[in-house]
C-alpha cells in the first residue's frame, strides 16, 4: 500500500468510488479496486489478497440486498457456484510472477471495460443450457477469480444478458453471490497457500463497505448509471496501460 498518506487517502477515495459504481450494478468492484491499486504501483502480491478481501464485503450486501428482493435466480446460480468455487481455491493458490499477473491483469481490465462501456439492458429469452455447461462455465470464470483477485461477475454478467438466460435485474442477483463464492475461495486458497493478507487493508475496507452501502441504495432509483460505468471504463483503461507500460 502507498506509504504516503496522501497517496493512500486518494486510493482510498478511488475505492470508495469503484465500490459505489459497482454495487450499483450488482457487483463488488474487484476490477476497480485492481485497477485504483493499478495507478498507485501497489505490488501484484498486495492486489490480489486485498481485492480479495474488499470483493468479499461489498458482495455480502449485494448478495444480502438482491436475496431479500426475491432478484436472486437460483437455479442458475448453484451449477455456475459448483464449478466456480474449487476452480478459485485453486486459483487462489497460484501466485503469478509480476511479468505474467500485469499483463494478464491489463487484458481482463481491458474486456472489464469494455464490459461496462457498452453494457445495456436488453434482453432476448433464450433456453439455459444444462446445467453441466453451466458447471464448465463456473470453472473458467471461478479460476480467473482466484487467480487475479477479479470476483467473476463483471464477465458473468455479459454471458447471462447477451445469452438472454435472464433478466439485467435478476442478472445482478446472480452476479453478487457468484462473486461472493469465488472471493471467499480464492482468499481461503491465498491464504492456504502460506500468502499474508496485507494489514493496510482495514482502511480500504472500511470505504468499500461505505460504497457498497451506497451503491446498493443509489442502485435502486433513477441513477444514470451507464454514464458513471464509462468514466470507470476509462478509468480502467489507463490503468491497464500502466500496468502494460510497466512490463515493457
Amino acid at each position: 500500500m502507498p506509504s504516503d498518506p496522501v497517496s493512500l487517502a486518494a486510493l482510498s477515495i478511488l475505492v470508495l468510488i469503484a465500490a459505489v459504481l459497482y454495487s450499483a450494478v450488482g457487483h463488488a468492484g474487484a476490477s476497480g479496486y485492481l485497477a485504483a491499486m493499478a495507478l498507485f504501483g501497489v505490488p501484484a502480491s498486495t492486489m490480489k489478497p486485498t481485492a480479495l478481501v474488499l470483493n468479499v464485503l461489498v458482495a455480502i450486501i449485494g448478495t444480502v440486498r438482491f436475496a431479500r428482493a426475491g432478484q436472486t435466480p437460483w437455479p442458475l446460480l448453484m451449477p455456475l457456484c459448483a464449478g466456480s468455487i474449487p476452480a478459485a481455491f485453486v486459483g487462489g493458490r497460484i501466485t503469478l510472477p509480476n511479468h505474467l499477473f500485469e499483463p494478464l491483469l491489463a487484458v481482463l481490465l481491458c474486456m472489464a471495460a469494455a464490459r461496462l462501456w457498452s453494457s445495456g439492458d436488453q434482453v432476448v429469452d433464450q433456453a439455459r443450457p444444462r446445467p453441466g455447461a453451466l458447471v464448465g462455465v463456473g470453472m473458467g470464470l471461478g479460476f480467473l477469480a482466484g487467480l487475479t483477485g477479479i470476483g467473476g461477475g463483471v464477465f458473468l454478467s455479459p454471458i447471462v444478458i447477451l445469452a438472454g438466460w435472464e433478466t439485467p435485474r435478476r442478472t445482478a442477483g446472480a452476479s453478487a453471490p457468484f462473486i461472493l463464492a469465488n472471493s471467499i475461495a480464492g482468499l481461503i486458497g491465498h491464504v492456504s497457500a502460506g500468502q499474508p493478507v496485507p494489514r493496510q487493508v482495514g482502511v480500504l475496507a472500511v470505504m468499500a463497505i461505505v460504497g457498497g452501502f451506497v451503491g446498493s441504495w443509489l442502485g435502486a432509483t433513477r441513477l444514470d448509471q451507464r454514464t458513471l460505468k464509462r468514466v470507470l471504463a476509462v478509468v480502467m483503461v489507463v490503468a491497464s496501460m500502466k500496468l502494460l507500460a510497466g512490463v515493457f
